[in-house]
């Protein structure tokens, strides 16, 4: 009886030990990559409107007035094994809400900022499929990867998202293209509106300091056709100083009318004297005139100064910001219109 056991306990560690050598070879998995972020804010717009909606406010994600607002906590998860890779990136909060805008009918994908999955064929063409982040426009969702917090009028009109396929494909050593097919911008589902096309070349110097993207999306049908033409450099002059441009263009074209355009241009001056403290000056023209989106229908200059105290991974960021309008389109706190208004604001961002 004492063999049958000795012979049975010494097969099972023979098995084991065969599986512990087969296991061996394979590849492990390696552990995703977490990353995060959250931020604050707390806006005055010294105007004090009582009675408008607006708030003296029409860009995205600062819609308050005197009151102390989180604005996005968010976690992302991303991981490669071989060569398909996935991202899974979720936020939590009103700048997520409105992230998320057009997918009323599936609420529970306003935390989904973005959810894709990759798989490189080679080391130049890489597919993805998903939801990702939009390559047009300089400023992005995420408040800790932008200099100014309040966002400008080109962002806040402009696609947040796209979900469909796209290919990126390497040219060079500097350059590369993007080509993509998705649902109608910022719909994670949509089976009865146009797909759009989307592109986008980049390319810049050997030794990386200026960086320029061609970007572009554009759907087409007999109903309503969109198209969208957009410009982002970046330069850095110095090492303390550099300089960001954007200029973008989207023209619509509903069934049987006229076509219609809104524009915008803006300019960011980036000054960083030390690692702990740096400020961005923002100057934006929007042109609206035609009413082409839900902006007040005419054009409007903004200029944004924000100082950025950096400690770690925080960053706090007191910022003063005008707007003026070519129409009265701002009000008063006695309820009287007005062209230009101020807006006081002290945010604070931190990511890991």
């Amino acid at each position: 009886m004492l063999r049958k056991i000795f012979l049975g306990t010494s097969l099972f560690f023979c098995i084991g030990s065969s599986y512990a050598q087969t296991d061996s070879t394979k590849q492990v998995s390696p552990a995703p990559v977490i990353t995060g972020s959250v931020d604050a804010y707390y806006r005055f717009n010294f105007s004090d409107p009582k009675t408008g909606s607006s708030l003296n406010n029409f860009t995205s994600f600062t819609n308050s007035q005197n009151s102390f607002e989180l604005g996005m906590a968010s976690i992302r998860a991303d991981h490669s094994f071989g060569k398909a890779s996935a991202t899974v990136d979720l936020g939590f909060g009103r700048r997520a809400e409105e992230f998320s805008y057009a997918n009323t009918d599936h609420p529970t994908l306003y935390a989904v900022k973005q959810a894709y999955l990759s798989y490189a064929i080679s080391d130049k063409f890489k597919l993805t499929m998903g939801k990702w982040a939009t390559h047009i426009g300089y400023e992005v969702t995420d408040a800790y990867l932008n200099r100014n917090y309040s966002m400008d009028y080109m962002f806040s009109y402009g696609p947040f998202s796209h979900t469909g396929i796209k290919a990126d494909i390497v040219i060079g050593k500097q350059s590369g293209l993007m080509f993509g097919f998705a649902n109608e911008t910022d719909h994670v589902s949509d089976t009865l509106s146009p797909k759009f096309l989307l592109a986008q070349y980049s390319t810049g110097t050997a030794n990386g300091k200026v960086k320029v993207y061609i970007n572009y999306q554009g759907s087409y049908n007999s109903a309503y056709s969109t198209t969208q033409f957009d410009a982002v450099l970046t330069a850095a002059l110095t090492d303390k100083f550099s300089i960001g441009y954007n200029g973008t263009v989207q023209t619509t074209k509903p069934a049987g009318m006229s076509s219609a355009s809104w524009w915008g241009s803006a300019v960011y001056l980036n000054l960083d004297p030390t690692a702990a403290f740096g400020i961005t000056l923002r100057g934006e023209y929007f042109d609206n005139k035609k009413a082409v989106v839900s902006a007040p229908g005419t054009s409007i200059f903004d200029l944004t100064l924000s100082p950025n105290f950096r400690i770690g991974n925080l960053t706090i960021i007191p910022e003063l910001r005008m707007d003026a309008g070519k129409d009265m389109i701002f009000e008063k706190s006695d309820g009287t219109a007005t062209k230009s208004t101020v807006t006081g604001l002290l945010a604070a961002t931190y990511h890991f």
